[in-house]
C-alpha cells in the first residue's frame, strides 16, 4: 500500500460481529494494524498495550482495529489470554479484531512479506500497521518484523504529527518531535506571511551555505 491510497471498503468478520469498513470507520481517524498469529508472545504485548492506552487514540478521535488470519474463535479464546497477561486493561477488551482465513484481506492491503505473499498455506501477517485519514487514505504505513513488536508511544507521536499537519497545513514535524516542541515552517512558506500564520514568532536559522530555510515555531 502506498501513502495516499485509498483503502477498499471491505467486509470482514470481527470479533465485534460483522462490519462493512467504510461504514464502521465513519469520519473518524483509524489505526489498522496486523500481527503474525494468536497465541504468540510479542503479538499478546501488542494487544495489550494498544488496549491499555485505548483511550489515548479515543481522545485523538482515532479507531483501532487489529487484523490477523486466524479463525473467529480462537481471536475470541485468545483475548481472554491477553486480558489476563495484560491486567491494567481497563473493563471490556476495546477493539475488534478481525478473522482474516482465507488471507485475501491481507493480500489486498499488503500485509504479508515477499517471501510468503503466494503461499496460502503460509498464514503469517508481518506487523503492518496503517493510519488511515477520514477520507480512507492511507496517511502513514509501517512494517515490522516477526520478531520486533511495536512501540505504541510512536503511534500515538505519529498521530499527533498528522493530525497537527493535516490541520495546519504550513508546518512540519522535525525528527523526535513531541507535541509541545518546535515544529518546523514549510520552505514554500514567504517570510512576509509568517506574522499573520505565527503571531507569537518564528525563529530563523543561520545556515553556513546562507540559505534560510530552516524555520522553526511553537506557535500552533
Amino acid at each position: 500500500m502506498r501513502l495516499g491510497a485509498v483503502i477498499p471498503n471491505f467486509s470482514a468478520n470481527t470479533t465485534r460481529g460483522p462490519m462493512k469498513f467504510y461504514e464502521w470507520q465513519g469520519d473518524s481517524w483509524c489505526v489498522l494494524f496486523s500481527h503474525p498469529a494468536d497465541f504468540t508472545p510479542v503479538c499478546t504485548t501488542e494487544l495489550g498495550r494498544i488496549a491499555v492506552h485505548d483511550h489515548e487514540f479515543k481522545k485523538r478521535g482515532v479507531k483501532v482495529l487489529a487484523h490477523s488470519c486466524d479463525k473467529l474463535k480462537s481471536h475470541v479464546d485468545w483475548v481472554n489470554d491477553i486480558k489476563s497477561y495484560c491486567l491494567d486493561i481497563p473493563g471490556d477488551f476495546p477493539y475488534p479484531i478481525i478473522a482474516d482465513e482465507t488471507r485475501e484481506l491481507a493480500v489486498k492491503l499488503d500485509m504479508i512479506d515477499e517471501e510468503n505473499k503466494d503461499k496460502e498455506s503460509e498464514a503469517m501477517t508481518v506487523r503492518a500497521l496503517y493510519v488511515i485519514g477520514p477520507d480512507h487514505k492511507l496517511k502513514l504505513s509501517m512494517h515490522y518484523p516477526a520478531s520486533t513488536g511495536r512501540n505504541v508511544d510512536e503511534i500515538l507521536r505519529v498521530i499527533d504529527s498528522l493530525q497537527l499537519t493535516d490541520r495546519l497545513k504550513v508546518v512540519a514535524t522535525p525528527a523526535n518531535w513531541t507535541p509541545g516542541t518546535k515544529v518546523m515552517v514549510l520552505p514554500h512558506i514567504k517570510d512576509e506571511e509568517l506574522p499573520k500564520l505565527f503571531p507569537k514568532g518564528v525563529d530563523k536559522v543561520s545556515m553556513p551555505s546562507g540559505k534560510v530555510y530552516v524555520r522553526t515555531t511553537t506557535d500552533y
